[in-house]
């Protein structure tokens, strides 16, 4: 007898409805989506700001305004592409927060997330804190260094 299935608990947990193995996996899917996500971004952060240190350095060694100019180019390709992974995570999680509930319309192990897409726009993630904290200052520092070296 398992305490999931049989019994006078077989609404398993809290009152709650099991969840059959199918919508277990999708979550599982889901869940390493997330993660693989979340992976891309922080190595996107990594990259951008080795990149833009030293794109810095050069052009503060040589003071140059055409170095400096050139920097604000990836790094802002660099903040495009994190924002996309972050609209990317959340739609994701808004997927399995759906697919989890054992009433859940969502069709099992289905990955589409354009439903939740469409209620994220663009600037609202572009303009997240963790995104604004991280690639501002870099910005400011590159164009205060093209200011600088004209």
């Amino acid at each position: 007898m398992t305490a999931l299935s049989e019994g006078p608990d077989a609404a398993g947990v809290g009152g709650r409805t099991p969840l059959d193995a199918d919508r277990i996996k999708h979550l599982e899917f889901v869940q390493a989506t997330i993660t693989r996500l979340g992976t891309n971004s922080f190595l996107v952060k990594g990259w951008a700001l080795t990149l833009a240190a030293g794109l810095l350095a050069l052009s503060a060694s040589r003071l140059s305004w055409q170095l400096a100019v050139v920097g604000v180019v990836p790094l802002s390709c660099f903040w495009y592409l994190d924002c996309f992974f972050l609209r990317q995570e959340r739609a994701f999680r808004r997927l399995y927060d759906d697919a989890r509930r054992p009433d859940s319309t969502v069709e099992v192990l289905s990955m589409d997330v354009a439903p939740y897409l469409s209620r994220m726009p663009w600037p609202q993630v572009w303009l997240t804190p963790t995104l604004l904290l991280f690639y501002t200052p870099l910005l400011l520092a590159d164009l205060a260094l093209v200011v600088i070296a004209l």
